[in-house]
């Protein structure tokens, strides 16, 4: 990636000085060291959390690869450490708990930031920006201008298992049936096999959906019903971790890159050949 690499010498200088800067408090404060970053530097490897099934944030092509615009931004952030990156996926209902356990270091899955994750983990962030839209076979669904007219009894609508999109119905649309679905490819199937009349989800992943199954007449909305910002998840007892990688988060906006990114997920199609 060429402009990746125009990039890589800043990268690395901020890494440099963040490393010095945790060196230097570790060193004058031994009692308070951060041990949870100084594990992360000296085992070479950032361990990443995601579900490897939300594309195009992050999903398994065809060759059981993990890509999407937060695995390359992960990959960025670990090249920048001078460490190697490890994508550990689980069900996005797992995610939180995998940070509390200690499995993994960091969780980025089109995660949005909320008072009760937060509660739980720290987030730095947002990195990118949607909001819940609905995939369906139904015009009305399709054409609905207000969240509260799909809130209808007759209706069942597919939900992530654990995600914004099961709360989504659970609150907004209380006389209507949620139907928590363990991944997105699972959601999708039960609008396709007309199990529901509707999947709640993230804006891009119902605009994919679209894309990926041009044989069926699905729709989805123009505009997202809600905003919601996404962020990268970290736990809350190492604050020279979040401070850095809030830092590098920062410069990757800052330096264009992760426009770039974006651009290469959302308006360049070519990679949907590449899903199973």
């Amino acid at each position: 990636m060429r402009f990746f690499r125009l990039f890589l010498p800043i990268l690395l200088a901020l890494s440099q000085l963040a490393c010095q800067s945790s060196l230097t408090s570790s060193s004058g404060n031994p009692s308070t060291a951060p041990m949870r970053l100084q594990r992360i530097l000296a085992s070479g490897e950032l361990r990443v959390g995601l579900s490897g099934n939300q594309p195009p944030l992050n999903m398994t092509d065809r060759n059981g690869e993990i890509i999407g615009l937060e695995v390359d931004l992960m990959k960025a952030l670990a090249q920048s450490m001078g460490l190697n990156v490890r994508f550990v996926v689980k069900p996005f209902a797992d995610l939180i708990p995998a940070i509390e356990h200690g499995e993994v270091d960091l969780v980025i899955s089109g995660m949005t930031i909320t008072p009760e994750r937060n509660a739980r983990v720290a987030f730095v962030g947002p990195y990118f920006v949607s909001g819940k839209s609905v995939l369906t076979k139904s015009a009305a669904i399709a054409s609905a201008d207000r969240a509260e007219s799909l809130n209808k009894s007759e209706y069942r609508y597919s939900v992530l298992a654990g995600s914004t999109s099961e709360a989504f119905v659970e609150q907004v649309l209380p006389k209507a049936a949620s139907v928590p679905a363990k991944d997105y490819d699972s959601a999708v199937q039960m609008v396709l096999d007309d199990e529901v009349q509707a999947m709640i989800a993230d804006f891009p992943i119902c605009q994919l959906s679209v894309l990926r199954h041009p044989e069926v007449d699905l729709s989805t909305l123009m505009t997202p019903f809600t905003i919601e910002p996404l962020g990268i998840a970290l736990p809350a007892d190492d604050p020279l971790f979040i401070n850095l990688i809030g830092n590098y988060l920062n410069t990757l906006e800052n330096t264009g890159l992760l426009v770039q990114f974006k651009a290469k997920w959302f308006s360049d199609g070519s990679w949907i050949s590449e899903l199973p």
